[in-house]
């Protein structure tokens, strides 16, 4: 994520003083890109700045936030679940949330103008300059809660996290049959476009929504060398079934 931000918000004329990576060969690559200074010591970070981004995993977030000494600048972080009070605990007097709701991955390039980003701060002034960051990156930017966030985030573990997964078993098992994957991929396009404008829940196919209980038994049965992949088959298949 830091490196998707940094950059764009370097493609929109911000000045990016300086980029922190505890491994200063991480710092110096994104640095290079964005004519920043590389630094990998939060002793270093320089005090003149004003806005600072925190992209880093959640539970280290508390960490960081103890170790940067100045407080009246405006400070966010991107995470979507942990909550704006983590700044409060820390004494911190202009901060909020930064979160763009998005899967990134470093190596793949990604069009943030149509992220939806989730913006929110302890105070008006701050909120609104950190909408204003927001905008010049994307044309999708939303005041959202903490509670709201915290929500979403789990709603989007669902949609994104644990749909990828069940991607990977998919994939497990084509190969496993000397199939190839890509077979797949239509199937899945078009499951993605039919909930682009419809309710997810009228679009549900398959034999545990028709309760189609001979044909769930021999999958079970198919599945019953991998009792992992078997067990989310079932709950699943219980789950849409109960609708």
């Amino acid at each position: 994520m830091a490196t998707h931000l940094a950059t764009s918000f370097y493609q929109q004329g911000f000045e990016i003083v300086q980029v922190f990576s505890k491994t200063l060969e991480n710092a110096t690559k994104l640095s290079q890109t964005t004519n920043a200074k590389p630094i990998n010591s939060l002793n270093l970070l320089n005090n003149e700045a004003d806005f600072y981004i925190i992209c880093i995993k959640d539970d280290a977030i508390n960490e960081v936030l103890q170790r940067i000494i100045f407080k009246g600048k405006i400070i966010a972080h991107t995470s979507g679940s942990i909550p704006i009070d983590v700044f409060k605990t820390n004494s911190y007097q202009n901060y909020g949330i930064f979160y763009p709701l998005q899967t990134f991955s470093k190596e793949k390039a990604i069009n943030l103008k149509e992220v939806p980003f989730c913006i929110e701060g302890n105070n008006n002034d701050t909120e609104n300059q950190l909408f204003e960051m927001a905008i010049h990156l994307s044309d999708h930017v939303h005041f959202v809660s903490s509670e709201q966030r915290k929500k979403l985030h789990l709603a989007a573990v669902f949609a994104c996290n644990f749909t990828n997964y069940m991607y990977t078993i998919a994939n497990d098992i084509t190969s496993k049959n000397d199939i190839n994957f890509d077979i797949l991929k239509p199937l899945i396009k078009e499951t993605a476009n039919k909930i682009m404008e419809n309710n997810p829940a009228t679009m549900q196919t398959g034999p545990a929504i028709r309760k189609d209980t001979a044909v769930i038994n021999n999958h079970l049965e198919m599945l019953s060398d991998d009792k992992d992949y078997q067990a989310i088959y079932k709950l699943v298949s219980d789950s849409i079934s109960n609708q």
